[in-house]
């Protein structure tokens, strides 16, 4: 029997082409949907930085020139002639020589994120076509800390460079000696002085590029022992930490201490240069000292 509410009753296909209607109005309504990691906002000045073009500017902020930090592998491709690059001691890896609780566990998580096999990168090849040794410290890796072998690596590279008579430049960034290690890791200190010594006593050429941070043993160590020092703008340079360094002077410690501005003002570092100019103030260097 006919029903008189059917004939207020909507057909199927008005039904459902409301519903559609009601579904764009919805999507357009919403706020645009913006993938994870496309946007960042710059730690030095604030402003909302597009990730594609900061890589495409070296990870430097285009607007207040802050150096954001660069793994090893883009480090290497920054400076070195597309190419040329070759590894040496990539073979060396840490053990656990006081079966330290997690350590082993902490290591193989550092290889599976970094695909490195240890916190310093050493090989050689050309920067503008000049031969060189290369090593690069990458704080990804446990925070570059220097370990035996770390310390084992960069004391060949000296020795590989000695008998190549090649000039050596080495990339520092690191938290300092690895605690896990304990005296082992301190003792990678003498250990890199020394082998830096027998290659100034052969004439070698070294250059060193503090990064940020580049701390603790390091900086006590291989870091500040190059014929010329050179830093990228606004760079942790330091031994201690600075709230550390107050408690034992007993004295407030000056603004921007520890930075590679304040360190080049006082004398402990030759040159500031920022990263696009790197590559460059390096070739002219080594030909200066061909």
């Amino acid at each position: 029997m006919f029903k008189i509410k059917q004939i207020f009753k909507k057909p199927r296909y008005l039904v459902l082409e409301q519903n559609k209607l009601q579904a764009t109005q919805g999507e357009e309504n919403d706020p645009p949907s913006i993938p994870n990691g496309l946007w960042k906002k710059c730690v030095g000045c604030g402003e909302t930085i597009y990730n594609k073009e900061l890589c495409q500017h070296n990870k430097v902020c285009i607007s207040c020139g802050h150096h954001y930090r660069l793994n090893a592998g883009e480090r290497i491709e920054l400076i070195m002639d597309t190419g040329t690059f070759k590894g040496i001691n990539s073979h060396l890896t840490s053990v656990n020589p006081l079966a330290f609780n997690g350590y082993d566990h902490k290591l193989t998580a550092s290889k599976d994120r970094t695909e490195l096999s240890e916190a310093v990168v050493t090989g050689y090849g050309k920067i503008h076509g000049k031969d060189t040794v290369l090593a690069v410290m990458d704080s990804n890796f446990m925070m570059g800390s220097m370990g035996s072998v770390v310390g084992e690596k960069i004391a060949r590279t000296f020795e590989f460079a000695t008998s190549k008579q090649m000039p050596v430049i080495i990339f520092t960034a690191s938290g300092g000696a690895r605690m896990q290690e304990g005296m082992f890791s301190l003792m990678q200190m003498a250990k890199t002085s020394a082998a830096i010594a027998r290659y100034d006593k052969a004439g070698g050429l070294y250059i060193t590029v503090l990064t940020d941070p580049t701390t603790g043993g390091v900086t006590a160590s291989f870091a500040m022992l190059g014929d010329i020092i050179l830093a990228e703008p606004g760079a942790l340079i330091g031994f201690a930490g600075k709230r550390v360094g107050e408690q034992t002077i007993k004295q407030k410690l000056p603004e921007g201490f520890q930075t590679a501005e304040f360190l080049l003002e006082h004398g402990f570092i030759d040159k500031i240069v920022a990263r696009n100019h790197l590559k460059l103030t390096l070739s002219r260097l080594l030909k200066l000292h061909n």
